[in-house]
């Protein structure tokens, strides 16, 4: 069993995106593992395992423009199941 299920990947664009602000706030308010926040500061990418995808969305979405958003669920992958 998985501690968090969810794999969230997704792209942030926008104007003056701090990857570490970012990263730091992932990290302080929404429990999850793996964060990656890597970019500049017109495009972001967003890597993170969670429960909560929806958190993470609704955070990127105030911040920008979000896109090529994917949620897979990695508990399901490990059972040979389409996540």
């Amino acid at each position: 069993m998985l501690k968090y299920k969810f794999d969230t990947q997704l792209l942030i664009e926008g104007e003056g995106l701090d990857e570490d602000e970012i990263h730091d706030y992932i990290e302080a308010n929404i429990e999850g593992d793996c964060l990656l926040a890597i970019g500049d500061d017109d495009l972001i990418k967003i890597h993170f395992h969670t429960n909560t995808p929806w958190k993470v969305l609704e955070y990127a979405a105030s911040l920008g423009d979000i896109h090529d958003i994917v949620i897979e669920n990695m508990e399901r992958q490990t059972n040979d199941l389409h996540g």
